[in-house]
């Protein structure tokens, strides 16, 4: 099925620095759209657009990050984020810990955090072979009658 509206994806260097033009970018992209849901995808894409950086290839000289927005109906906004490849591993949340070690943990709550804001989330390998990467999504609840009137589906055209 196409996305409703499907916004152009957006490139950015595997670098941390970039986070605020990544917010930035995010936030002009969803103008219109109620605030406390732009503030909620803003932190959920900073989490993601972190941890590409800190488990993956991203975060290297030449790393790149890549952020797709789109959505499928006038109820969910789907945010995307892919990674440069070389993790070795899948997105998971930690599992086994107790109250005490979740409350000393410094870092790995990212995915919960992105678990608990939004609807659903899950992720899926860029190539059938090897670590080319993996893409991390995550669906949010928008109210059909907030959507900001005017959103056209982005047309992919091929020169």
């Amino acid at each position: 099925m196409r996305p409703l509206v499907h916004w152009e994806h957006r490139m950015y260097s595997g670098d941390f620095r970039e986070l605020p033009l990544v917010r930035a970018h995010l936030a002009h992209d969803l103008a219109g759209f109620d605030p406390d849901l732009v503030g909620t995808l803003q932190l959920c894409l900073s989490e993601l657009f972190a941890n590409t950086l800190k488990y993956t290839d991203s975060g290297t000289v030449h790393g790149e990050v890549l952020r797709a927005l789109s959505m499928p109906d006038r109820a969910t906004l789907r945010l995307s984020v892919s990674d440069s490849g070389g993790g070795g591993g899948v997105p998971r949340i930690p599992v086994g810990r107790s109250d005490d070690e979740w409350g000393l943990a410094e870092g790995q709550r990212g995915l919960l955090l992105v678990e608990n804001l939004s609807r659903r989330w899950g992720h899926h390998p860029l190539g059938p072979w090897g670590d080319l990467g993996t893409g991390v999504w995550a669906e949010f609840d928008a109210d059909p009658d907030a959507v900001p009137s005017g959103l056209r589906p982005y047309v992919f055209t091929r020169d």
